[in-house]
């Protein structure tokens, strides 16, 4: 916390020893618990711009996954890097917190899987949904694998690359902003806690964990979830996007409207993947203002 990286983070994290690792997460403000679940390869610095945006309303949960962020970077010896454990993750942390009322998730990237995973284990708990250029069902049929992803799951030279280079992060920090490209300042936050070999394992674990057909680990955890979501069809759903997302794109988009036609949808032609960076002056916002309007008015 000490670098001037954090400038932008000023925040006191806590932690929960997660038998024997030390998971990181921010819990700022009071009132109703808003739990954002960052992806791969962010960290809870992702959610920095909203957490403060709300913490004045509503308390704000904001995890850094195990092998991510802040939170310790173990080897597979220590620590089974896969979605099932994720979502044990955080659902050791929500109750460790003896939270007591309904939680608005903020999701995005494979926080979108992880998050839906939770909420589908435990409907009664949760209040609303904000969607940000994630999933929780498989690849849809329209879409093609990306071919650096591939690379990165299926090969040696993309472990290489991932591990030894830092590629994933770099190259997420330079094409995640469309409209309003990071500064070289802010792509160095992102990247900040990849600064190794070893730092860098969850970054290639969360790619090789992404399961495409029947029989891949977590293939049919993913399609319980995508079977379970449509449980929460009633409740405020803000689906805020970024169309130029070269993973999440608009056929991603496509499937959550079909999912949920009553969400109220905000989606940008021009914006990228780190769509509460790249449109920060719209979507966060949108988002305070969505929270706002539906306090009162979530069905029970």
């Amino acid at each position: 916390m000490r670098s001037p990286l954090y400038k932008h983070y000023p925040f006191t994290g806590h932690t929960l020893d997660l038998n024997g690792l030390s998971y990181h997460y921010l819990d700022e403000g009071q009132g109703r618990p808003v739990v954002m679940v960052h992806g791969n390869p962010s960290w809870s610095f992702y959610y920095r711009n909203l957490v403060m945006a709300l913490s004045g309303s509503y308390r704000c949960i904001v995890p850094d996954h195990i092998g991510c962020g802040l939170s310790d970077k173990p080897g597979d010896d220590r620590y089974d890097y896969t979605l099932a454990q994720r979502v044990a993750d955080l659902e050791c942390l929500l109750d460790s917190l003896a939270l007591t009322e309904r939680i608005t998730l903020v999701l995005h990237d494979w926080g979108g899987m992880i998050g839906m995973a939770y909420a589908v284990r435990h409907p009664e708990r949760i209040e609303r949904l904000v969607i940000l250029n994630t999933a929780a069902f498989h690849l849809p049929k329209e879409k093609p694998f990306p071919l650096a992803l591939r690379i990165c799951r299926d090969t040696a030279i993309g472990s290489l690359l991932v591990r030894g280079f830092n590629a994933f992060s770099l190259a997420a920090s330079i094409v995640g902003c469309k409209r309003n490209p990071m500064s070289a300042e802010l792509r160095q936050a992102y990247r900040f806690p990849y600064d190794s070999w070893q730092n860098r394992i969850a970054t290639l674990r969360f790619v090789q964990d992404i399961p495409l057909a029947p029989g891949d680990r977590n293939y049919d955890l993913v399609s319980s979830v995508a079977d379970g979501i449509g449980q929460f069809q009633r409740l405020p759903m803000l689906i805020c996007w970024g169309e130029r997302d070269f993973v999440f794109d608009r056929h991603f988009l496509a499937e959550w409207r079909q999912r949920f036609p009553g969400a109220e949808v905000h989606s940008y032609s021009d914006a990228g993947h780190y769509i509460l960076e790249d449109m920060r002056a719209e979507v966060v916002p949108l988002i305070k203002e969505f929270l706002h309007r539906t306090d009162q008015s979530t069905p029970p």
